[in-house]
């Protein structure tokens, strides 16, 4: 609706405020993670400010909200004004002309954002999505048990260090798992870890003539090694889990190494959610024969779809949530330990942060040394860590997490759901025109 130029429309029987005849309905679509909960709760406060404005959130697990955002976007559905979407689809909506450029306003300093997320989320030098957070992944791993162990670990130990460390504090007698990865199949799930493991391992998703690498070496080696890792020393049911599983286990104290999202720091070191927040140490990621790739990066931002029907005030929300300012907030709010963290370097200048967070100068440097344009060993055509930012890639990262996922079961060999992953990934690069 239209706001009312006059403070009031009166008629002879009553008045009614313009502000409750202009109430405008933004309708954001986000993932049902930590931060994200934090932002609906903090809404209030945006609310309160722009009272004409009304959040309603459509909050929804990853692979299902991925999924509608597409369909949507690509429909010019219009049945969100924002939405959370990530360095993967950024560039590639944006290219489509699917998305509107940000203009954030004066006060904002777009300058503050970490380099390589800015990067990340712009095209031909506009910005297409503002972060909310960011990441890389990194070693977390209870301090207490590799010590009792004998063990160390390291910053960049070798897998086959990991592996040694995950046998000797495996005790499922006493609930205790040596390692916990994601095993539930998908792109953005076991796969965006099996990827960098691949990467560490000398491998690479493409050469540069974009043909398929997947029975490669390197990626053999990765997959036996993830494989043997989840088989032998992690959960029971790992195919299944993804982020949220694995940090309630870890927050339990089932897990004694978790390799995964930096941000999964901020809640396993927070007393309030886990019981083993005292015992929690950081290390950057394993290697196998590179460093390159072996990290990723990731940042949940929030955009425009061109088919937004409030957009202006959806430029409103994004400039509010992902600020200085909302940082601030929610340090007075909830503490500075539960700020989404990745995207400003002003965050990582506050000494109230970098005291409370015991963990911010390892995500710190897990996300600085994430190149995504220098993600593998050998030169590659795309640019992504845990991904190739190509329409393609989504439907073959979903085929190829499928055919891991059966290798951790048991049902194909790894040699197996390598080969039936490179044929899938052969169709569907010859159907994208890459090659005949």
């Amino acid at each position: 609706m239209k706001r009312i130029a006059s403070s009031a429309l009166c008629t002879a029987l009553f008045c009614v405020s313009s502000a409750s005849l202009a109430a405008t309905n933004l309708v954001i679509a986000t993932v049902n993670n930590g931060h994200m909960i934090e932002m609906q709760k903090m809404g209030k406060f945006f609310e309160q400010a722009n009272p004409d404005i009304k959040l309603k959130w459509v909050t929804l697990e990853e692979g299902v909200l991925r999924q509608r955002m597409t369909t949507d976007i690509a429909t010019k559905g219009g049945q969100f004004d924002v939405m959370t979407i990530g360095m993967y689809e950024t560039p590639i909506w944006a290219k489509k002309d699917w998305l509107m450029p940000l203009k954030p306003d004066a006060t904002y300093d777009i300058d503050d954002l970490l380099p390589s997320i800015r990067d990340g989320l712009s095209l031909n030098g506009k910005l297409y999505a503002a972060p909310f957070y960011g990441e890389s992944s990194m070693i977390m791993y209870r301090s207490d048990l590799v010590k009792k162990a004998g063990m160390s670990i390291e910053d960049r130990p070798s897998w086959a260090h990991i592996r040694a460390v995950a046998a000797k504090i495996h005790d499922p007698a006493k609930g205790v798992y040596g390692i916990c990865l994601r095993g539930k199949p998908g792109w953005g799930d076991n796969m965006a870890l099996i990827t960098t493991m691949a990467n560490s391992f000398g491998g690479q998703l493409f050469d540069m003539k974009w043909q398929p690498q997947f029975t490669s070496k390197p990626w053999k080696d990765a997959v036996t090694t993830y494989v043997d890792l989840l088989k032998n020393f992690g959960p029971p049911g790992s195919s299944s889990n993804s982020f949220n599983e694995i940090l309630a286990l870890y927050n339990e104290g089932k897990c004694g190494i978790w390799i995964d999202a930096t941000i999964a720091a901020s809640f396993v070191t927070d007393p309030k959610q886990s019981k083993v927040a005292d015992k929690v140490a950081f290390a950057q990621s394993p290697i196998a024969t590179t460093e390159r790739g072996a990290n990723w990066l990731w940042a949940w931002s929030l955009a425009i779809p061109k088919s937004s029907k409030q957009p202006e005030a959806a430029q409103k929300f994004i400039n509010w949530a992902t600020s200085k300012d909302y940082i601030k907030l929610v340090a007075r709010e909830a503490g500075w330990a539960s700020v989404p963290t990745g995207t400003r370097k002003s965050t990582y200048a506050s000494p109230e942060f970098m005291k409370a967070a015991k963990f911010a100068a390892a995500e710190g440097t897990a996300i600085a040394t994430s190149r995504p344009n220098q993600s593998t060993l050998p030169p590659s055509p795309y640019v992504g860590v845990q991904y190739a930012a190509i329409p393609e890639f989504q439907t073959i990262g979903v085929a190829a997490g499928q055919q891991m996922s059966a290798a951790l079961l048991g049902k194909v060999t790894v040699d197996q759901a390598l080969a039936v992953t490179q044929q899938a990934a052969e169709r569907e690069m010859r159907k994208g025109g890459y090659y005949k």
